[in-house]
């Protein structure tokens, strides 16, 4: 999925950012709400990660504009204050989820993964297609019942081919969701991604080439 965190306290944002890549997220930074508005105009996210007490724009601010921009995205909203009324007021604004400090790295993550699953059309957790069984939460994979042992990117990647349920799935939106905003879109990280999941997905071939359109699982 792709996610952008919002949080001002940047160690606290690297941190959050480490422990999301490491489950296979494409992972954006903001550190204030001006940045996050910009971030969530030019780009597609599943997930929001927002920190509700920001510089420059407040954190209530960035979600209400998400609400009013009728965004995609679910908000996962962060804060010091534990008190009732205040996670009351977060969801107020539309946060779909809320979570205060301090948090375990762990139940952050699986409220990411759970708030992706709702930002699009419901569908069985495990992923299914051409004898292949993807499962976003234990991160597995299985062809015809043989586990297959992949790289972050790959996973990312074969996740999204698995989404299409046989679409053609470009290579830039390949891009935009297993990468972040720093991938070289004239790179070959796609091309070369896709040749190691046809070879660690093995015989016979599944992968196929759309010209002009991209690639999808048959």
């Amino acid at each position: 999925m792709r996610v952008l965190v919002v949080e001002d306290e940047r160690l606290l944002a690297d941190a959050i950012a480490e422990w999301l890549r490491g489950d296979a997220h494409a992972v954006d930074l903001a550190h204030d709400g001006a940045a996050a508005l910009e971030r969530v105009h030019v780009n597609d996210y599943d997930v929001v990660v927002l920190d509700r007490d920001l510089p420059l724009v407040h954190g209530d601010d960035v979600c209400r504009a998400l609400v009013r921009a009728d965004a995609s995205a679910r908000v996962l909203m962060l804060t010091a204050a534990a008190e009732i009324t205040d996670r009351v007021d977060g969801l107020g604004v539309g946060a779909d989820d809320y979570l205060t400090k301090p948090f375990a790295f762990p139940e952050l993550a699986a409220r990411v993964l759970a708030l992706g699953r709702r930002s699009r059309p419901a569908r069985l957790p495990t992923l299914r297609r051409g004898g292949i069984a993807l499962d976003p939460a234990r991160r597995e994979v299985f062809r015809d019942g043989r586990y297959v042992p992949l790289a972050r990117k790959e996973f990312a990647v074969l996740a999204e081919l698995l989404r299409a349920d046989g679409g053609a799935v470009s290579a830039e939106r390949l891009l935009e969701k297993a990468w972040d905003e720093h991938a070289d879109p004239f790179t070959g990280a796609v091309r070369l991604t896709i040749l190691k999941l046809r070879r660690k997905l093995a015989d016979p071939p599944v992968i196929e080439t759309i010209k002009g359109a991209g690639y999808r699982i048959r």
